[in-house]
């Protein structure tokens, strides 16, 4: 795992040298074992590497037998020995032992073709030292993650945005634009980032850079191709999937393994195929916000050693900025925080971890893709009469039942965007500064991905809106920015491109039954671990800011914050206020709303008014 950095503009190759090597040394958590790069008057790349495989000649840039093709690349190819022995019965020749050399020789070979060949985790940049083209591609569904920036006849990449703070000719600017849509959805949705003329690469695309000229093309995309098999053969194929993606996982590394654990299916389920020497978990020591024991139990059942840490209230407050300095853009995911302190804590013992990010996407587990039966009998009704009911019940005092019928009142693509919103379309613009209000909508940003899929079931649909949205924009970008932060590689088994093409054909009937999210997932891992843990309900990592919030010393933390000059330039201050003051006086919960708020503030101060946090991040 890595951090890669580049470049191209108009300076000579001096200059270029002293940037990128400011550009790589902003990223040094990615890789803090070694640094390469490859600089002409033409073009710069940099390479921060934490060494994973191949040790001792593994250094990058990476060149094919002529230098004519030379890669910086972050990530892990897990199939990279059989393209290997493919490429070297081809007549290749290796230099090194490492996965990053078969990108050089597997484009030479293949060219594009080769990025779907690829199964693993990736970001890498190509540069053709003939054509003086840049070639980058980014893995199928974002685990790793691929910035760049674009202006006039400059172009700058990245694994982080940051990276670019350190090119003289990089204008830091707010994208207001964004704002709306991160208000309702908790992060940022769109390919332009919360830095003006910063883009992300979409997952499963790739692209071309020449002459100022930049195109980008899908070489993967997400679909379903639903087939009919008996229940049990379905069970017995995807148990040997699991296990050889697991397997793949764990054995692509010259240093130690370890692995998360929680109390759920998910992690639980990795653990007990993989059996690291070590798993580690956090908590908060407060009833019903920790899973530590749970995780302890499965420990001691599989006789593995489980590390764990509990998180007080002023660790959690303390870290914000530091949070937020890597998670490069506002993000306001509750668990993004304990998932750097695991991350942490995981680093002291380990330099690579385990994960059961992706399973619930893949295989339907979130708690939202259930629905019961007479709430599926009243989407029957026509949606005009329920839009009806919904905005006559609107204005009433609440009560049990009253968000069901406003939610359900709104079309299929506006009822569900993911799991993160706490903010209606009406109350954002209420929340921003008056000449930051704008008219887009939920609509403008779901529906186009709705319409690819209107055509599957209504589980399918939120599976497919969660692969597109909430997995690379929350699950993935918190997973690889907060372990990175640690210099640890996370590694995700149960998100593979050969896993999903196997699971793409299960039918839903299979995936929820009974009441069960999950189900098929969750009978396979029944057979390797108890039901108690085969069977747990969905819970995420709980965070108690709510309730932290309504203790004067916190409430007065985020009040201060809200009271800042600057905050006028983004919000309503009277009404951020008002919110925060229903909330410490219990008339309402106001917690989530208040942490998307608190979050894009935090951040904002970081990197625009304290000059990046960085000098006391060193």
């Amino acid at each position: 795992m890595c951090g890669i950095v580049g470049f191209v503009d108009k300076r000579k190759k001096k200059e270029k040298e002293e940037i990128i090597k400011k550009m790589a040394d902003r990223i040094k958590h990615r890789g803090p074992d070694a640094e390469g790069y490859y600089v002409t008057d033409d073009v710069a790349l940099g390479h921060r590497r934490l060494s994973i495989i191949d040790l001792n000649s593994g250094s990058q840039p990476i060149y094919n037998e002529d230098k004519t093709l030379v890669v910086v690349f972050n990530g892990e190819i897990y199939n990279y020995e059989s393209l290997r022995e493919d490429l070297e019965k081809k007549g290749h020749v290796f230099k090194t032992k490492t996965d990053t050399e078969v990108l050089v020789h597997g484009y030479e070979e293949y060219k594009e073709d080769l990025f779907s060949r690829l199964r693993g985790m990736f970001a890498f940049v190509l540069y053709d030292t003939k054509t003086k083209e840049l070639i980058g591609a980014r893995d199928h569904f974002g685990i790793k993650p691929f910035y760049y920036y674009t202006s006039e006849d400059k172009f700058f990449f990245a694994s982080e945005i940051k990276a670019f703070l350190e090119h003289p000719d990089f204008q830091k600017e707010v994208n207001t634009d964004a704002l709306k849509m991160y208000l309702i959805f908790q992060y940022s949705v769109h390919q332009e980032t919360f830095f003006k003329n910063v883009f992300k690469l979409e997952p499963g695309h790739y692209f071309r850079y020449k002459d100022g000229e930049m195109t980008i093309k899908e070489y993967f995309k997400v679909d379903y191709e639903k087939t009919k098999k008996p229940y049990e053969t379905y069970k017995e194929e995807l148990k040997h999937v699991l296990e050889e993606s697991v397997q793949y996982h764990q054995m692509t590394s010259d240093v130690e393994v370890g692995s998360y654990l929680s109390g759920g299916v998910d992690s639980s389920y990795v653990v007990s195929v993989a059996k690291p020497d070590k798993t580690f978990s956090v908590g908060f020591d407060i009833p019903g916000f920790d899973e530590t024991k749970y995780a302890k139990e499965l420990s001691d059942l599989l006789h593995i050693k489980n590390y764990q840490k509990k998180i007080s209230s002023d660790e959690f407050f303390d870290i914000l900025p530091t949070i937020m300095y890597y998670t490069d853009e506002p993000h306001a995911n509750l668990s993004t925080v304990p998932l750097y302190f695991l991350s942490g804590l995981a680093s002291e013992q380990v330099k690579v971890v385990l994960s059961g990010e992706g399973s619930d996407e893949m295989f339907a587990g979130y708690n939202e893709y259930y629905e019961p039966f007479l709430l599926r009998l009243y989407t029957k009704v026509p949606l005009p009469l329920r839009s009806g009911l919904a905005k006559l019940v609107s204005p009433l005092p609440h009560f049990p039942g009253q968000n069901t019928l406003k939610r359900y009142g709104r079309p299929f693509y506006e009822r569900y965007i993911g799991h993160g919103s706490f903010i209606a379309e009406e109350e954002a613009n209420e929340i921003l500064a008056p000449n930051l209000r704008t008219n887009e909508t939920i609509r403008d940003v779901i529906k186009p991905y709705y319409d690819k899929v209107k055509k599957q079931d209504d589980i399918t649909k939120k599976m497919y809106i969660d692969m597109h949205f909430w997995l690379p924009e929350d699950i993935l970008l918190k997973a690889d920015k907060m372990t990175m932060a640690n210099s640890l590689e996370l590694r995700v088994p149960l998100l593979d491109s050969v896993l999903f093409a196997y699971s793409k054909q299960i039918p839903t009937k299979y995936l929820v039954k009974k009441k069960q999210t999950k189900y098929l997932f969750r009978d396979i891992a029944h057979e390797k671990i108890p039901e108690e843990w085969s069977k747990r309900r969905k819970l995420g990592f709980p965070v108690p800011f709510s309730k932290w919030i309504r203790e004067e010393k916190y409430y007065k933390m985020v009040k201060e914050m809200f009271e800042k000059p600057f905050v006028s330039e983004f919000f309503d201050s009277d009404f951020i206020n008002r919110l925060l003051n229903e909330h410490y006086t219990n008339s309402k919960n106001n917690g989530r709303k208040i942490y998307n708020i608190y979050m894009f503030l935090i951040w904002y101060e970081v990197y625009f008014v304290k000059n990046c946090y960085y000098s006391q991040l060193k």
